[in-house]
């Protein structure tokens, strides 16, 4: 026989505390997602709580009516047979014979038994002194003196010769020696010339025990069936409404997944039926509307896409005009020559937004394709910083870069990767207020970041969710110094979500911004944390310090960077 595999598939015991964590987590989403089964279980433990209640009660109420019928049974044969005793010894006539006292007392037994039927009984004379003429006593059927409590015995003894019965449940042998309940009845009875006796009859009750069980299990039988029954009633209750309801939260949650074509199927005129027409009558109003807003959204793409392209050929002309002007303004007075530069800037300014419109219009029409190519992120940054170096002085920025990572090339489309940094960049040169702006880029293995920090008015976290929306601005009375269109960061964003990045902000006034773009290395979406955290914490260095930094020099990328790893 060959050995087991090593790779054989052990299955958990049933002993495995693991095991059984496992089912209760199971039992757990159940109850959180399962409508039917919350409502089932909820009603069987009412249930069967009520059952157990009400079987308890009438068991007890028939043990106790049992006990008290059958005690009152073996008082009134116990009586009977006593008062036919007392009326033959009273008529005895006994001569001190012995022998003829035995002879009494021996039918008196045998009509006791015969009147009480029980033949377990016992008569013990109350006075112990010694007579020749009185017999101690007679027993019979098992029945010993010391099954009796003292009590007992002391309160038939101090009855004097009042006709009281006592009444006391005991514990009976069995042939086997186990013990069985029973109930002893005692009173006195005098026999003429010898005195009086204590006389005891025990009554078994086996047979009240017997029908008693017999009772509680059919109780305990029926009770346990009712419960079920009303389980099994409960589900197919429940399943006969739940399914309509689980058929709509599936419908939906196709209507909202897109599928604007499903519906609801009608059957009957109850409630349910009224809600199936209900849910189709909305659909169909949702569907009327998303339709109408897709046409509406669609005219107003083509609307947006051909004025723009219409609006090229007349803009060149324009900006030709414009150009020729502004560079013979010299020759202008001075009015003529200022209007030839604001028309120069202006032109140019309308013919960025033109573009950021084109591009909005392609990102509204899902029409934006990448042209992906290996690049290095933290080049790229280096490249910006040097193209924007001559707006950086004119506002009296220092620009640095701090770049521990991100050197090893990233698939991504170098030219939207670098308008991004560029509108980021820009941003914070306009808004830094001449503080020192610092440029990080890092990267791990699942990431590359870039990081736009400036130091300058900041933003209220109000601004800081708006900042991404179009043709926002934070201050709209402030004035524009690099002729930005509002549509910058919106594109920005898209450019972003198009590589399957995030692009997040942080800002607090008088603290400055961060702006933090994170790309992911396998083109798939971010599963983690950004290398370069959008929230700087407690940043404390000095602005002066940071403005000491010396500049960064890239060098040429390691085999170790190629790899994945951090410059």
């Amino acid at each position: 026989m060959s050995a087991p595999a090593s790779g054989t598939v052990r299955t958990r015991s049933w002993r495995d505390p693991a095991t059984w964590r496992a089912r209760a987590e199971d039992l757990g989403m159940l109850w959180r997602r399962s409508l039917r089964f919350r409502t089932v279980a909820i009603t069987l433990a009412l249930t069967a709580l009520a059952v157990i209640i009400a079987c308890v009660w009438m068991a007890l109420a028939i043990q106790n009516d049992l006990f008290e019928s059958r005690k009152t049974q073996a008082l009134t044969d116990s009586r009977r047979a006593v008062d036919t005793a007392q009326i033959t010894l009273n008529d005895a006539v006994i001569q001190d014979d012995p022998v003829q006292v035995q002879n009494l007392l021996r039918n008196v037994q045998a009509s006791l038994s015969q009147q009480a039927a029980t033949d377990m009984t016992i008569a013990i004379r109350i006075d112990k002194t010694p007579s020749q003429l009185a017999p101690p006593g007679f027993k019979s059927g098992g029945l010993t003196e010391e099954m009796i409590s003292p009590e007992l015995r002391k309160h038939v003894r101090e009855q004097g010769q009042s006709q009281t019965q006592w009444g006391q449940s005991i514990s009976l042998p069995s042939a086997d020696g186990s013990p069985r309940p029973g109930i002893v009845v005692g009173q006195q009875i005098n026999v003429p010339d010898i005195g009086p006796y204590e006389l005891y009859l025990a009554y078994d009750l086996d047979d009240a025990v017997g029908t008693l069980g017999f009772v509680q299990a059919t109780l305990w039988i029926v009770g346990s069936v009712l419960v079920v029954l009303i389980g099994a009633i409960s589900w197919f209750t429940l399943r006969a409404v739940t399914t309509p309801i689980r058929q709509a939260a599936d419908t939906s949650a196709q209507l909202a997944a897109g599928d604007l074509g499903v519906r609801l199927a009608v059957h009957g005129e109850d409630e349910l039926a009224t809600l199936a027409r209900s849910f189709n009558a909305m659909a169909d109003s949702i569907q009327s509307q998303i339709n109408q807003l897709a046409e509406l959204s669609s005219v107003q793409q083509r609307f947006v896409s051909d004025v723009s392209h219409e609006l090229r050929t007349p803009l060149t002309t324009i900006r030709l005009a414009a150009d020729m002007i502004n560079d013979h303004r010299d020759e202008f007075d001075p009015a003529t020559a200022r209007a030839a530069e604001l028309l120069h800037a202006q032109v140019q300014r309308f013919e960025v937004l033109l573009g950021d419109l084109l591009e909005i219009s392609r990102y509204d029409a899902g029409s934006v394709q990448l042209e992906l190519e290996p690049t290095s992120l933290a080049h790229l940054a280096e490249d910006v910083i040097a193209s924007m170096q001559q707006l950086a002085d004119q506002h009296g920025t220092d620009v640095r870069l701090v770049a521990p990572g991100g050197y090893s090339p990233v698939d991504m489309d170098p030219r939207r990767i670098r308008r991004i940094v560029r509108n980021l960049l820009g941003n914070a040169i306009e808004h830094g207020e001449g503080k020192p702006i610092v440029v990080t880029v890092d990267s791990d293995q699942q990431a590359v970041a870039l990081g736009v920090r400036d130091y300058g008015m900041g933003m209220t976290e109000a601004d800081a969710e708006r900042v991404f929306d179009r043709f926002w601005r934070a201050d709209p009375s402030r004035k524009r110094t690099i002729g930005g269109t509002g549509l910058g960061l919106s594109i920005a964003l898209g450019d972003a979500t198009l590589h399957q990045g995030t692009l997040t902000v942080w800002s607090q006034p008088g603290r400055g911004t961060n702006f933090v773009l994170t790309l992911p290395r396998t083109g798939q979406p971010l599963d983690g944390a950004s290398p370069i955290p959008a929230d700087p914490g407690d940043d404390t260095a000095s602005l002066d310090d940071l403005g000491l930094t010396q500049p960064i020099v890239l060098h040429e990328v390691d085999a170790g960077d190629r790899n994945g790893g951090a410059a």
